[in-house]
């Protein structure tokens, strides 16, 4: 029969044990903090995101979406005019250095999305449809993620894209793809956009619907999220009555199924400046949107004053 071990030694393993213990729970403690880049979230008070680190004051920031895991942040940067995909992911609990997805690309990129499965990353660009061909108007593009990284960029088709411009990409539950392309009526000024839904099936856009007056006008429309239920939607809008030089709108569904006239979302959210790319993380919790060239991140909850 074996001897037991002296109360010394039980002492010394259960204090390594509590050593290990309390270390994982800080190792967990500081990855958990580094979400976000360790930033305190935000209350109905909107906030500067991340200021110093993503929200830089030496550059422009625009359009951002992070991961369902809170461990890849893509977001557009204006470099000097040039627009850039800029990207950052959590790894052992840092954040790796940001880096220009298209380094050394010609072609500007703007509005990161996810899909909501997270296998694509769309955006646009004016890069042309064949390699060495003509710089084009912006399109959708889309990316789809393997087990080497992101694939070849691809075009989202000609039911999406035209001989126009096209802005922005944002997903409901059943595939359909929310986003904003240039008016195509004759005399619109160059300005003008609308708001389109494009369902998906068997694999395909569909053919896109133009949204009711109670989202469109004869102005400037553009920069859609779709919560992903579709109860309501923010985006962008230049309107006589705004509040700067673009608003950012919310408008949302009625019981009939229809959308209720968008509403401004005033003074907490716009300013005289220009607010633009709004963005819900996937939790439902925060959204993000872009003012006055830097991105800002506020709750949710201040979504409820709006309801009609």
């Amino acid at each position: 029969m074996k001897k037991p071990l002296p109360y010394v030694v039980y002492y010394v393993v259960i204090c390594f044990m509590l050593i290990a213990c309390k270390t994982t729970k800080s190792i967990s403690k500081a990855d958990k903090e580094m979400l976000y880049f360790g930033q305190d979230v935000p209350t109905m008070t909107p906030a500067l995101f991340a200021p110093g680190i993503i929200s830089k004051p030496d550059r422009h920031e625009f359009g951002c979406t992070l991961s369902r895991d809170g461990k890849e942040f893509y977001f557009g940067v204006d470099n000097n005019g040039k627009m850039e995909i800029h990207r950052t992911l959590l790894e052992n609990g840092r954040w790796s250095e940001q880096e220009n997805i298209f380094q050394g690309d010609s072609c500007s990129y703007n509005d990161p999305m996810f899909s909501l499965d997270e296998n694509r990353i769309y955006f646009i660009s004016n890069r042309p449809l064949v390699k060495g061909g003509k710089l084009k108007d912006v399109d959708i593009w889309y990316m789809e993620r393997t087990d080497k990284g992101w694939s070849e960029p691809q075009n989202a088709g000609n039911k999406i894209n035209n001989h126009l411009d096209q802005y922005y990409s944002s997903f409901s539950k059943d595939g359909s793809l929310y986003f904003a392309s240039q008016d195509t009526v004759a005399d619109a000024p160059n300005y003008a956009f609308d708001i389109y839904k494009s369902k998906f099936k068997s694999g395909v856009f569909q053919q896109p619907k133009k949204l009711s007056e109670t989202i469109n006008t004869n102005r400037y429309e553009a920069d859609v999220f779709i919560d992903p239920d579709e109860r309501y939607m923010i985006f962008c809008s230049i309107r006589r009555q705004g509040l700067g030089i673009g608003d950012l709108y919310i408008s949302f569904k009625g019981k009939d199924g229809n959308w209720l006239p968008a509403v401004n979302m005033g003074s907490t959210i716009n300013t005289d400046k220009h607010e633009l790319c709004p963005y819900v993380t996937s939790d439902g919790k925060f959204l993000f949107y872009t003012s006055n060239q830097d991105i800002y991140w506020v709750s949710t909850e201040i979504l409820e004053q709006f309801k009609l």
